[in-house]
């Protein structure tokens, strides 16, 4: 009994210190490359990682600046739309319309699971239905007369 009421005050501790001491935790340093990778040249619409347009060498260099003043990475990409606009992101804004890019790929996968999930019991109750009636399908019978004339034919040709 004491062992579990002492590994719910420290689970509890830990739940309550993890926000604090992530909070006091310095940012990360932002680096030009993590942000190149996340940020796109606004007039030639590439990832600036690969951009070689004179704009997106000003864009380089905007960067660079704020990150000789020490801003964070989040910070760096608030100024860069606050000076570009939203298209500078290389993703969109999740809001408004552009929700739709975050929320319609899962949904469809989704659909289709549920949809496999309906639809293949009933494929495979059909199929194996298929499957029985094809192996009880009786033989075609012939009459009498034609059997003894296909033998006495199959004797005089096939010997």
């Amino acid at each position: 009994m004491r062992l579990r009421s002492t590994a719910a005050v420290l689970a509890s501790a830990v739940v309550i210190l993890t926000p604090a001491t992530a909070a006091a935790a310095p940012a990360p340093k932002a680096s030009l490359t993590d942000i190149e990778n996340d940020v796109m040249c606004v007039s030639c619409h590439e990832p600036l990682a690969v951009a070689q347009s004179p704009q997106a060498y000003a864009e380089r260099n905007y960067i660079r600046n704020l990150i000789a003043q020490g801003q964070t990475k989040a910070q760096i990409e608030q100024a860069l739309v606050a000076q570009y606009g939203t298209d500078v992101l290389g993703k969109p804004p999740a809001h408004g319309f552009n929700l739709t890019v975050y929320i319609l790929p899962p949904a469809l996968v989704l659909l289709g699971i549920g949809t496999l999930v309906l639809l293949l019991p009933r494929w495979r109750r059909r199929s194996k239905a298929k499957a029985a009636t094809r192996t009880a399908i009786p033989e075609p019978s012939i009459a009498s007369a034609d059997a003894h004339r296909l033998d006495e034919e199959l004797r005089r040709y096939g010997g």
